[in-house]
């Protein structure tokens, strides 16, 4: 057997064994199989497809190309959440700390952003100090103590995953629907929670623009998660407009501590409310998703929420003086308000946009590494289904500079639609797939 036979088998789309997968995930880490012939079955992968028994082997093989945990046995009632990325997605934010203090733990890797969807671990690091960058003792320690870990991938944790996506992002595979289950299960098979909740977004600020797109990764990766032995479901959410109204680092910080404390935004503490529903169901500590969202609702308004994020904050080295008060947070030079041209009805407000948008301010960014703004972004004022008046505060930009400011305005109102008449705003959730 060698790298060529494989990578032409699925060239020419037959279905590889879990011995030929193991093969080749073991040559990509030993440096027996190269990165160009690696790219070469990427592309095949991409073109070809697997089956969901493939999708099985490749997600055991990258898992175990690392460290295995099990953190039910340091929390026996561990469960995980994973978006698909968006615009204004702080969900970990409010979720982790929320079924945290509902009785629940959270072992969460999380990510950087890149391009126009937000980062995890970069909303994090607008608290002083704060490491996402922990040993796996340390890891397992914290969730021991604090029932929440929040982290980056480390070196010795599928290893794999972050080669091979690595090759996918310069050799246009990473929109292949297998190597996108395979890269977030692998993580969370590594990790060892066994009930995970998928936030698949969908929209022009998602990676998949229909809901037809969107059900289909969902389900190859709830199949995908029983047949690792895991209890799986899917909230199918819209993207087309951002979730809440802070796009940017330190701003969408500052909006989930505001929905910790009960007073966020409409949309946003209602799309949080549903994805820990679905967590406290799949882990059984509710009956119903009545239950479930009473207690929550309970957590939130008690304060117990808010006081788990200073946990999660705290454990890792973070200062969470910001958390009582918000003027700490990184703060940009210029605020500049944006009106509206016209009168009307609010009838597109474009997620992508106002991504790029933030990206371009500083809050994103365009390659893996580039530093990020903390301090930059767009708080949004009107959304899709309001009404506006001319000269009305559409949004204000948080920018570094006052041509940096302008320039995002020129960009912003490219982002709106209006209309004379009454608009309905899009749903918050599509449907759940279980």
């Amino acid at each position: 057997m060698n790298a060529q036979e494989i990578i032409a088998k699925k060239r020419d789309g037959l279905v590889l064994s879990k011995h030929e997968i193991d093969f080749f995930i073991k040559g990509l880490m030993s440096g027996s199989i190269a990165d160009y012939q690696a790219a070469a079955w990427l592309m095949a992968v991409y073109l070809r497809g697997m089956n969901a028994e493939e999708t099985t082997h490749l997600t055991e093989a990258m898992a175990h190309s690392g460290r295995m945990l099990d953190v039910e046995k340091t929390a026996p009632l561990a469960v995980d959440k994973h978006s698909t990325g968006g615009v204004g997605d702080k969900t970990t934010l409010v979720v982790a700390p929320l079924v945290v203090a509902a009785g629940l733990s959270v072992a969460k890797i999380s990510g950087r952003g890149l391009g126009f969807t937000g980062g995890t671990l970069d909303k994090l690091e607008s608290f002083p100090g704060f490491s996402s960058d922990l040993s796996v003792s340390r890891f397992l320690e914290n969730l021991s103590e604090y029932h929440i870990v929040v982290a980056g991938q480390t070196p010795d944790l599928v290893p794999a995953d972050g080669k091979l996506y690595a090759l996918r992002d310069v050799t246009a595979t990473v929109g292949s629907y297998p190597l996108i289950a395979s890269s977030i299960m692998s993580k969370k098979l590594a990790v060892g929670a066994r009930t995970i909740v998928l936030d698949v977004k969908v929209g022009r600020g998602a990676f998949m623009e229909t809901e037809k797109e969107a059900v289909e990764l969902a389900g190859i990766m709830i199949q995908l998660a029983e047949n690792l032995g895991k209890r799986a479901a899917a909230v199918i959410s819209d993207m087309n407009q951002p979730l809440g109204r802070a796009v940017g680092n330190s701003l969408e910080v500052k909006e989930a501590i505001d929905t910790l404390r009960g007073a966020g935004p409409d949309d946003f503490t209602s799309h949080c409310l549903t994805i820990g529903t679905q967590m406290m169901l799949l882990a059984k500590q509710a009956e119903s998703e009545r239950e479930a969202r009473t207690i929550l609702q309970d957590r939130l308004l008690s304060g117990h929420a808010l006081d788990r994020f200073k946990d999660l904050v705290k454990a890792q080295d973070g200062d969470p003086s910001p958390i009582d008060d918000l003027s700490l947070l990184p703060q940009a030079r210029v605020v500049r308000p944006m009106s509206s041209p016209r009168a009307g009805y609010i009838s597109r407000l474009d997620a992508r946009t106002v991504g790029l948008t933030a990206m371009d301010l500083g809050a994103g960014r365009k390659k893996k590494g580039e530093p990020v703004d903390h301090a930059v972004g767009v708080v949004l004022h009107k959304k899709i289904g309001d009404s506006v008046a001319q000269g009305e505060e559409l949004c204000t930009i948080h920018a570094e500079s006052e041509d940096a400011a302008q320039r995002a305005e020129a960009r912003l109102l490219e982002a709106f639609d209006w209309q004379d008449h009454a608009v309905e705003p899009p749903p918050l959730v599509y449907q759940v797939v279980r």
